[in-house]
């Protein structure tokens, strides 16, 4: 069993002038070719955490390890093996698409991929030549992806990912993100947007008020708060109608079957607790 890429222990971080700890001693690990999930509201910790791991905060207290080493004993060399991409991109806006990707790649010491093929993953291919000063904010966040990953990194660290962008973008963001596994790539997303994190990552935490209230797969927290029950929306006299049934026997439930026999039935679902769901009954918090 290979050890892990991200350990965190006992981690603490209090802001200078504050009465309690930003980050007030989480402890979790991220395995090899995880993509794993930090969620909760503004506020809670997660940026902090963040900047822990990718070595832009000192001063804290506990253990934050990647790649097997102390993030502070690392140097120079640490930004070789990890690609950040923050929620508020940087570019140069004077630059075309094609001349920031190659401008960002020149600052590695080792292989980087080509402007190209990097923005045509991301859907810029047709807009390469571009000034970055006249893309949108989701053209700005692709770009951000590209930039986060011209340097083949072994961890991804990503903010907020899809922020700004339409459904179609957002959705591409999210396929390219879950494929990095793939390319021995393992990912640290950051976010409240749990709809992101639930087609994305393979196990979430849930952080609230600078500490970690609970960790495990999505699969794993909708079976254990989700409601066992088959909704039903019908039409009787035109009116759209739904009713539950237990989970449980629904083939053999004569209210069930004979629902089906009288009525026009529209759907048939069953209930299942979002990640929305789960993190209000776990943390007594709305995101």
């Amino acid at each position: 069993m290979t050890a892990p890429v991200i350990v965190v222990d006992d981690l603490h971080v209090r802001y200078r002038g504050a009465a309690t700890d930003a980050v007030d001693g989480i402890s979790f690990t991220v395995a090899e070719g995880e993509v794993f999930g930090f969620l909760g509201p503004n506020g809670a910790g997660k940026s902090t955490t963040q900047r822990i791991l990718t070595g832009l905060l000192r001063g804290h207290e506990g253990r934050a390890d990647v790649l097997g080493r102390p993030v502070m004993r690392w140097g120079r060399a640490y930004y070789e093996h990890i690609g950040v991409g923050f929620e508020l991109p940087a570019h140069f806006s004077r630059l075309t698409a094609r001349e920031n990707l190659a401008a960002f790649a020149a600052f590695y010491r080792g292989p980087a991929d080509e402007p190209g093929p990097l923005l045509d993953l991301v859907g810029l291919g047709a807009d390469a030549d571009r000034l970055v000063g006249e893309f949108s904010k989701g053209m700005r966040m692709r770009l951000n992806l590209a930039r986060a990953l011209v340097n083949r990194p072994r961890v991804l660290f990503l903010d907020e990912p899809t922020s700004g962008m339409d459904p179609v973008h957002a959705n591409l963001v999210r396929d390219l993100v879950r494929r990095q596994p793939e390319q021995g790539c393992t990912v640290f997303l950051t976010t409240h947007d749990m709809a992101t994190a639930e087609q994305l990552c393979d196990r979430v935490a849930f952080m609230v008020d600078g500490r970690i209230a609970a960790i495990d797969t999505p699969r794993n927290f909708r079976l254990a708060h989700g409601k066992p029950c088959v909704v039903v929306e019908y039409r009787d006299e035109n009116v759209l109608r739904h009713k539950e049934f237990p989970l449980a026997g629904i083939g053999e439930d004569p209210a069930f079957a004979a629902l089906l026999r009288a009525h026009r039935v529209e759907t048939i679902h069953t209930r299942e607790a979002s990640l929305d769901d789960v993190f209000v009954e776990v943390t007594g918090g709305r995101l």
